[in-house]
């Protein structure tokens, strides 16, 4: 784990929990696989960007990924994010979609990048936080369901009125570590192609998750800021 690209409010937690064997077992791991010649993403030094971008105490928003994007170029360390450049996911396609019907005022960017989000407070985790090239979930087994539960469990914990967007029965089975009496849970469908059509689109989860968040005091997400 790279601590220089951890904000200072992060470090406690993750470095307590690299401490730990489950996260021991996840170093050697992914180096034993790089010096077989695999590759993996996304890089190291962006593997942590969701911590990176959205401090703990600037979390208002969670929203829930499985793994990084396999292919070439494409994950970023923000779930459903890719870089500037790169071809729009299907699954992000059918967001920009929602949040066209959802957020008046909503243009659909011609690029997936959202880092404006992650810096507004919208803290997208994906479940794991690595895979091999071209080998979809491949690294979903290999400890970093543990440090996204205890992510998880530490801002449920530490942080007031947070809005928990859970897209699809992966990341619904994390629900059992929120506590709906301080925190807002939206759960819907995966927007996947599979999936988007039996519930996701017209779910409203932009416009709800703002709702609550004025409801207690808190700025909105600026959902159209995707410059």
């Amino acid at each position: 784990m790279l601590q220089t690209l951890i904000p200072k409010s992060w470090q406690p937690f993750l470095q307590s929990e690299g401490k730990k064997p489950y996260c021991q077992h996840i170093y050697a791991y992914l180096n034993a696989e790089l010096n077989a010649g695999k590759t993996i993403y996304p890089t190291e030094a962006e593997r942590y960007s969701a911590y990176q971008l959205t401090p703990p105490d600037q979390v208002k928003v969670v929203i829930l990924g499985q793994d990084p994007y396999h292919g070439p170029n494409q994950a970023n360390g923000l779930a459903f994010s890719v870089h500037h450049g790169i071809k729009v996911p299907p699954s992000l396609r059918n967001i920009y979609q929602e949040l066209s019907t959802d957020i008046e005022g909503f243009t659909p960017p011609v690029h997936g990048s959202l880092i404006n989000w992650a810096k507004q407070g919208v803290f997208l985790l994906n479940t794991s936080l690595s895979v091999e090239a071209a080998k979809a979930a491949s690294h979903a087994h290999i400890g970093w369901q543990q440090l996204t539960d205890e992510t998880i469990r530490m801002i449920n914990q530490n942080c007031e009125h947070v809005v928990f967007i859970l897209w699809g029965s992966h990341a619904q089975k994390k629900r059992a570590l929120i506590d709906e009496s301080k925190h807002c849970v939206i759960a819907s469908v995966h927007p996947s192609p599979l999936s988007a059509y039996r519930g996701f689109f017209g779910s409203r989860p932009f416009s709800k998750a703002n709702a609550y968040l004025i409801e207690h005091g808190k700025t909105p997400i600026d959902w159209a800021d995707l410059s």
